[in-house]
């Protein structure tokens, strides 16, 4: 596949995205051996790295790279805080991080506030206060550093499209933006992300690896209807990619 002259940046993610169409979800696949290491998977995909996979081949289209080498510096640039892998800590494991950090590499840009995005102030302290969920944390030099990540994004404010206003500006997402879905679950930000799609119908659905349905799937429903059946689920954060910092 080849980025064309003339395929939008985001025409070419979405493509990228639909080449993983099928992939089995898969939890969990980050969390192997002793200490973290930069895991490749295209076996098994789970929703987020299903997007990180998206993108670090989106930036090899569009750097014109084709060494294996260069893919796994792309995925670890996505994947962790300021692109450098540093142990357990060092993974972007809070979402609304992943998209800011990711836009301070020039990577992104989140556009929520643009299309009329309302703030939030919430604590995100889901993993601290859910130590006995992650295996990594039993470490307490882990713990310790998660908790330090938290007081950090606990500074800052969760803009979110309510989910009542996505069908009126859906116009104004574009097909391979990142979609992350907002939650009302106590102590996290986001519970899902995706990719933005816009189908033959109209209407902007969800790219995504589906725990629901097991795979890598074009939502059934528009996104708006989607989300409807999701009661925990509050509205959207939408980080539009620039890939421009390699």
């Amino acid at each position: 596949m080849e980025h064309t002259k003339g395929t939008s940046l985001g025409d070419t993610i979405a493509l990228v995205g639909q080449s993983f169409l099928g992939t089995p979800y898969v939890e969990k696949t980050l969390e192997v051996g002793d200490t973290e290491t930069l895991v490749v998977n295209f076996g098994g995909l789970d929703c987020t790295t299903f997007v990180e996979n998206v993108m670090a081949f989106s930036l090899m289209l569009q750097n014109q790279q084709k060494d294996f080498e260069e893919f796994t510096e792309n995925l670890e640039t996505v994947r962790y805080r300021n692109g450098d892998l540093d142990g357990y800590p060092s993974r972007l494991h809070y979402f609304t991080e992943w998209i800011r950090n990711n836009e301070k590499k020039g990577l992104v840009k989140d556009i929520t506030a643009e299309l009329g995005g309302v703030e939030l102030e919430k604590p995100i302290n889901f993993m601290g206060t859910h130590r006995n969920l992650y295996p990594f944390l039993a470490s307490d030099e882990n713990f310790e550093a998660m908790l330090t990540v938290e007081k950090q994004i606990a500074k800052e404010k969760l803009c979110y499209l309510p989910k009542d206003q996505i069908e009126s500006k859906e116009h104004l997402i574009k097909s391979g933006d990142v979609l992350a879905l907002a939650t009302s679950i106590k102590g996290l930000d986001v519970t899902h992300t995706g990719i933005a799609i816009h189908q033959p119908d109209g209407r902007l659905h969800l790219l995504h690896a589906s725990s629901k349905n097991g795979e890598v799937e074009i939502s059934e429903l528009p996104l708006a209807d989607y989300l409807k059946n999701i009661k925990s689920n509050i509205g959207i954060i939408v980080a539009r990619p620039t890939l421009l910092s390699l």
